[in-house]
Order: C-alpha cells, then structure tokens, then sequence
C-alpha cells in the first residue's frame, strides 16, 4: 500500500517538465518575426477592390517598420514606405492594421507580384518577407467579326472573331441563328450537313466545303472569367453555282468580240481609217514639163510661182 501511495508523487514531476520545455521553445521561436497570408493569389476583376493580406504571426517588436514593394516586369518599385502609399497606388489604396494592404479600384496595370517586408528591432530574426501574386481579370471587349457575304456552294469559308483585351484570354464560340455551333460539326447530328470545324482559341470557324444549309446570321461571343461580349450578326449567304448562266455569258462575250473584229476589218477595207490629213506645210506636184515646181497655201488656194525658170 505505501508503494502504491509513492508511485502517483514519482510521475508528476512529469508533465510539469514537458510543459517547461515546450514554454522555453515557444519563447525561442518569439524571438523571431514571423508572417502569414490568408491568401498568397488573390484574383479580382478590374475596377473592384482586393486586400493583399499580410499578418505577423510573432514578434516581440511592438513597432516594426513595414514596406510594400511592387515586381512587375522584372522591376522592383516601393508601394508603401515611409509610412505612406507611393507612386501609382498613391490615392487609391491604404494600410489595413499594421501590415495588409487594400487597393482600391484595381486596374490590370496592377496585375503584378507585390513583396510584404517587416523589420523588427527586438528581433532576433529581424527581417521577414512574404510575396503575393495578384491577378486582375479583365472583361472582353465587342470582338472583330468578319464573315463572308456569299459563298458559292462546295466552296471553302472561314469566319473570324479576334478580341485583345480581356484577360485572362477569352474563348470564343460561334452562333448561326442564335443556336450555339459545336467545336466540330461531325459530332452532332444536327450539323450533319455541314463540314465546319471551331477552334475555341482562335476564334476561326472554317467549313470545308459549305451547304445551302449554312446559309445564316452568324455572331461570335468572346468569354473569359471576367465576363462576356459578343459582336453583331452578319449573314453568309451560300449561293448555287449556275454553270450554264456563266457558259452563256462567255458566249455572249465572244460573240460581241467577233462582231467588233469584223466591223473594224471592213472600216478599214473601206477606208475610213486612212488619214488624209497633211502633215506639214508642202507637197510637191509631179514634175511639170516646164521643170517648174509649184506650193499651194492655204489663203491662196492655188498654186503659185516658186522658183524661176531654169535655162
């Protein structure tokens, strides 16, 4: 029975220990500055608000000194120092607490990688920094549409539909008559007769051989994360190739061509295309047997004497 009084006095210096050594690490690790976000890539669409958060885990400095810094484009620039906003953010944006920061109407310029920095004195680990990526979406603008007019049938078409500006890049999918294309007509037996392949990333949308069936309003609408826009319907008109109407129309042709040739053959025969005009200001008559030359003008409108008789 004493033994097992004495036991329980034995095991409890135990626990006490434990907890000392666990209160002497924590007070090691304090000595340290340490931080955290809630979220390292914050995503947010333009002209909203977003926080870049920032948080001191552990510290024993009760006023450190903060920085924010800017990396974009492989350039480094101060957003925070000094105890105020700097360059561009200036005016549109502020310190949340001691350390996070809010920007006010993002814009995609602020699309960037932004570096939190804290000093702390009382420190023994005095400096620690953390990175937040932030990525601003940007909604499509009224894509570029370009769709033929007429298209004769058999033939090959392409329709276009280009967007810069959104961001991340948009897809695109096409419309016939307000009802959506697929990627590839072959894999809906709706499309059965058509032969049109859609590249979602490019916006291109090529038949290979068009059907009186295609003949529609088109529209293109550019999608991202951001949003959506879409351009005006256009109408491809696919038309069928009338080759007697074109084998007429040579005839015609020819036959005009002939009749002209002819004509200008039997004025000339005729002689309505020599030029009787005078050239220049004299002509001689054949020679007289008086071995006199003679020169008509104009005023006199006969001939006059020229040279002398020759004895």
């Amino acid at each position: 029975m004493a033994l097992s009084r004495r036991l329980p006095l034995r095991l409890c210096p135990g626990p006490s220990l434990l907890v000392l050594l666990l209160l002497l690490v924590r007070s090691c690790l304090i000595e340290a500055v340490n931080l955290k976000s809630s979220n390292q890539n914050p995503v947010v669409r333009e002209f909203e608000s977003v926080e870049l958060s920032c948080i001191i885990t552990d510290s024993q400095t009760n006023d450190p000194r903060i920085e924010w810094k800017k990396i974009q484009d492989d350039q480094t620039t101060y957003v925070f120092f000094d105890n105020k906003i700097q360059g561009h953010l200036a005016g549109r944006a502020e310190l949340l607490g001691k350390t996070s920061l809010k920007i006010l109407n993002v814009t995609r310029s602020d699309t960037a990688s932004y570096r939190c920095e804290v000093v702390a004195r009382n420190d023994q680990k005095e400096i620690d920094e953390i990175v937040i990526d932030l990525t601003v979406q940007v909604k499509p603008v009224i894509p570029i549409c370009r769709v033929p007019k007429a298209v004769p049938v058999g033939k090959s078409a392409t329709l276009h539909c280009q967007e810069n500006e959104g961001y991340p890049r948009p897809h695109y999918r096409w419309y016939r008559n307000d009802i959506p294309l697929p990627t590839d007509s072959k894999a809906n037996p709706r499309f059965r007769n058509s032969s049109f392949v859609l590249n979602s990333e490019t916006g291109t949308l090529v038949f290979s051989a068009v059907h009186k069936d295609d003949t529609g309003q088109y529209y293109c609408i550019a999608t991202n994360e951001a949003g959506s826009a879409n351009c005006e319907e256009q109408e491809m008109e696919v038309y069928d190739l009338n080759i007697g109407g074109i084998i007429g129309g040579v005839l015609v042709v020819l036959a005009v061509l002939v009749l002209i040739t002819l004509g200008i053959c039997c004025a000339y025969r005729r002689g309505y295309f020599i030029n009787n005009k005078q050239n220049g200001e004299s002509f001689k008559n054949p020679g007289k047997p008086d071995r006199v030359n003679y020169i008509r003008t104009d005023d006199e409108g006969d001939f006059r004497h020229k040279s002398s008789f020759v004895i």
